[in-house]
């Protein structure tokens, strides 16, 4: 058995260098290898984030481009969504005042559209200006896989994506520690 372990060791050492080597060329599937290893760098998710995560990875596996936008997105805005009311949702209702008559975040996810919880989340400061605008667009472009569009996007473009949401949880994460 202890031969077994050993052999299963050197097996998956090997798998992951190779990944490593592949991830190197565009048009390869071991690219994927690099959200998986940028997504175990970041602390702090929820069961369901990680598993909304690793379904846009598992879509991008899978030639699902689309798919990924829309499933790193709500894995994104989930996340912004529990520290808009980590505070039982004061900071949001100082901000917003008419909004206090939503008194739990779903509530106020089924009611507020997301482009405007962006808008609250800059104001609380707990992201700035440039980050705003970037999420925006982070939106757009998943809205336009969310719905028919003519735009396609491809393996690069999804992990850029996903990479760029993973980058701004962690801003958030430290921004509220």
């Amino acid at each position: 058995m202890n031969n077994f372990g050993t052999i299963h060791n050197k097996i998956k050492r090997f798998e992951t260098i190779a990944l490593g080597i592949f991830s190197n060329y565009e048009d390869s599937k071991a690219r994927i290898v690099t959200v998986t290893l940028t997504k175990d760098r970041i602390q702090g998710l929820s069961i369901k984030q990680e598993n909304l995560l690793m379904q846009a990875i598992s879509c991008l596996e899978h030639d699902l481009y689309k798919a990924a936008h829309v499933m790193a997105w709500a894995a994104f805005i989930d996340y912004l969504e529990m520290q808009l009311s980590e505070d039982n949702l004061q900071k949001v209702h100082k901000v917003r005042p008419k909004w206090e008559k939503y008194k739990t975040i779903e509530e106020l996810r089924e009611n507020i559209p997301e482009y405007q919880l962006l808008d609250v989340a800059k104001e609380i400061k707990l992201i700035n200006k440039t980050a705003n605008k970037s999420l925006q667009g982070l939106l757009s472009k998943r809205n336009e896989c969310a719905h028919p569009s003519d735009y396609e996007p491809e393996l690069n473009e999804s992990l850029g994506f996903i990479s760029e949401l993973l980058k701004r949880i962690q801003q958030i994460k430290n921004k509220a520690t």
